[in-house]
């Protein structure tokens, strides 16, 4: 029985310094960050200012969704929709009347936030009649797999998956797993958006929010600098088919999802060290390729000292000092839960498709002792046939993607 390769064919985004596509992409080309003061609410009183916010000119949900939908969704679970109907338009998907080849699996490291604030401010204020009854739901973790498929007709395999940061190259990998195991197409990616005072507490919380006051030196990992992360909202859903099954309908794709794997690290304290690297070993061993064969990673890119010296261990072990290009481009949207796996898939996946390479925004250069390639300052030529993308998550998730283009697939060199 054969193993089907599994091809992105549709993307799309909805990211702090671009809505759309290519709007994302122009804007990481050109180093734009969309790190900002937040407008949501005023942060004045918190520690922390500044977040990667998705501004309301820039999405427009009511013009793009039914009327009845926005009642009933938090302002992640509208994203999600609006990434997804134009994921499935660019891939042109055409569905089974049963609707049982499509299925949806997305992650969530928060669920609706902001709805859920906004129904418990009424309970409390004004008592459980004001109370919408859509709070069932649209604060839950598995939301926006739900609204994805209702409104597309998709009954096929369906879920959600929660490994906080790490959860979107995750949710890729289960896609990726029904696909192989005989659906023809799977909608998979995540989308984050909790920038209100109660999200805003959660983040603080973890300690590692920086609290820089100026956009262009709150959020730099790997640099000399780094002193923490910016949240951010957004991220990117794509879709995902077996290729034969996309080549018979005329359509090549982006690139494969050639191997997934996931690690968790072990406990504080153990003595043992942490599992990142373990989780790009197995990716690449699923993939069938060596250290050698990657073009570029795509860092998860903490931006505090601890995280990055240990990410660039891994990177240094794996490639040698300097050996491989890494790419940062969190360093203009900050980090989106579980959006930040997905949307750096799409961004390798277009690095493959035109052969550039985003700078890491403000970061001006790699910390000496990190002895890594950092690609800083502007976009870098440089061909990328396979990227390696990594993910971590709070609480020792650890996440690892590896793609191949589309020009690699065809001359044969995927096993």
């Amino acid at each position: 029985m054969r193993t089907p390769e599994v091809v992105v064919t549709g993307l799309g985004v909805v990211a702090p310094n671009g809505v759309g596509t290519e709007e994302f992409w122009a804007a990481a080309l050109g180093g734009v960050s969309g790190i900002r003061r937040v407008t949501r609410f005023d942060p004045g009183g918190y520690p922390a200012v500044l977040a990667g916010e998705v501004r309301d000119e820039e999405f427009d949900p009511a013009g793009c969704l039914p009327g009845r939908l926005l009642p009933q969704t938090d302002r992640v679970t509208r994203m999600a929709l609006v990434a997804a109907d134009w994921a499935l338009a660019e891939a042109g998907l055409v569905r089974a009347d049963d609707g049982y080849d499509v299925g949806v699996v997305t992650s969530s490291a928060a669920g609706g936030y902001e709805f859920g604030q906004r129904e418990l401010q009424n309970l409390w204020a004004k008592g459980p009649q004001h109370v919408s009854a859509y709070q069932s739901f649209a604060w839950f973790y598995a939301v926006n797999t739900g609204q994805i498929s209702i409104r597309n007709g998709m009954r096929g395999p369906c879920g959600v998956l929660v490994s906080d940061g790490a959860g979107g190259l995750d949710a890729l990998g289960q896609a990726r797993r029904m696909i192989r195991n005989g659906t023809a197409a799977m909608v998979s990616g995540a989308v984050e958006s909790t920038l209100c005072p109660w999200g805003w507490v959660a983040h603080l919380a973890t300690g590692q929010v920086s609290t820089a006051a100026d956009p262009g030196a709150g959020y730099l990992p790997f640099a000399a600098g780094a002193r923490g992360h910016l949240p951010g909202e957004g991220g990117a859903i794509v879709v995902m088919e077996d290729a034969d099954r996309a080549a018979a309908r005329g359509v090549t794709g982006y690139g494969t999802v050639a191997g997934h794997a996931a690690t968790f690290d072990p406990p504080p304290g153990s003595g043992r060290p942490p599992a990142l690297r373990r989780a790009a070993e197995l990716a690449l061993d699923d993939a069938g390729i060596t250290p050698g064969q990657v073009d570029a990673v795509f860092a998860d890119a903490a931006g505090s000292p601890v995280a990055d010296a240990q990410e660039a261990e891994v990177i240094r072990g794996l490639f040698g000092d300097g050996g491989v290009p890494v790419c940062a481009p969190k360093a203009m949207t900050g980090r989106l839960g579980a959006g930040s796996g997905p949307l750096d898939v799409v961004t390798a996946l277009l690095a493959m498709r035109d052969g550039l390479l985003p700078p890491a925004g403000p970061v001006a250069a790699a910390a000496a002792g990190h002895r890594i390639d950092l690609v800083t300052g502007r976009a870098r030529p440089h061909q990328v046939r396979t990227a390696l993308v990594l993910a971590r998550g709070q609480g020792g998730f650890n996440s690892a993607v590896v793609l191949r283009g589309a020009g690699a697939i065809q001359e044969g060199t995927t096993p």
